[in-house]
């Protein structure tokens, strides 16, 4: 339940933010006219988001069991690297998104609706997208009970609450900070899923060491099974290579996205 209402939390307040920075931008400069149609292409992406993430789960369901853990295998390792890679562009063009968005407004407003509807979905459908192909992935990490569903709704009503209130601005909140804490939370819950996909390929085959556990608690304690998958990612059994990729990814871009980088002082 925490790894799913993390990433909708954050996902979510980011497409939320997005959103309101193009409202607000509208607003602000008399184009209130233009909002309807801002609207529909964030209306076209939020579809295209629930679609993809229904496509998702029907194609699963569908293939054969050396099928799915391929399928599954492959998602996970996919959404490991798109969460990673927006977590890091996140941290380099927060400060200038709003800017970015008001400048693709700008070029988009003189040249009609469709381009603003453009501009509006690959705004938003880029954060959407990758979430749905997260939350699938880390959904086959998780239990199958209902917690993680209600993860995701929790997540998600709090951010877009979030998104209001800073919208309304009746709630100030320091985002980088929240960006930094959220972000690194989702570093650790993307190390669980890469875990998670490694392990489809252990067990398909096109990976060594399938039964060479580090630990393998038969019958364990289903809290602690719980609070393991829904935390961290890890489940009751863990491979060798898991462990090695799951250190690995880990102890990398923690380093890389948590340590500051050192600037180099040269005397003129």
């Amino acid at each position: 339940m925490f790894s799913t209402f993390l990433i909708a939390l954050r996902e979510g307040l980011e497409a939320a933010l997005i959103i309101s920075i193009l409202v607000a931008y509208l607003v602000r400069s008399n184009q209130r006219k233009a909002l309807p149609v801002l609207w529909t292409g964030v209306a076209i992406a939020v579809t295209a988001s629930l679609t993809f993430g229904a496509f998702l789960t029907f194609t699963s369901t569908q293939l054969s069991v050396a099928g799915e853990q391929v399928f599954a295998g492959t998602t996970s390792i996919v959404a490991v690297i798109l969460v990673t890679y927006m977590v890091f562009w996140m941290k380099r063009i927060a400060r200038g998104l709003k800017r970015d968005l008001e400048n693709k407004l700008d070029y988009a407003m003189p040249l009609g609706k469709i381009a603003l509807i453009s501009a509006a979905f690959f705004a938003v459908a880029r954060e959407g997208l990758e979430t749905a192909l997260f939350l699938f992935s880390n959904f086959k990490t998780v239990s199958t009970d209902s917690a993680p569903a209600l993860g995701l709704i929790l997540g998600l009503g709090v951010a877009i609450g979030l998104g209001v209130a800073i919208y309304k601005q009746s709630v100030k909140i320091n985002l980088g900070k929240f960006f930094t804490i959220t972000g690194t939370a989702l570093l650790v819950v993307a190390g669980g899923v890469l875990s998670h996909g490694i392990h489809e390929f252990q067990e398909f085959g096109a990976l060594p060491g399938a039964h060479s556990y580090v630990w393998n608690w038969i019958g364990a304690n289903e809290v602690i099974s719980t609070v393991l998958a829904g935390t961290i990612g890890i489940g009751t059994t863990l491979t060798w290579l898991q462990l090695f990729v799951w250190a690995t990814f880990l102890t990398l871009t923690l380093r890389a996205y948590l340590v500051p980088k050192k600037v180099l002082v040269t005397n003129a």
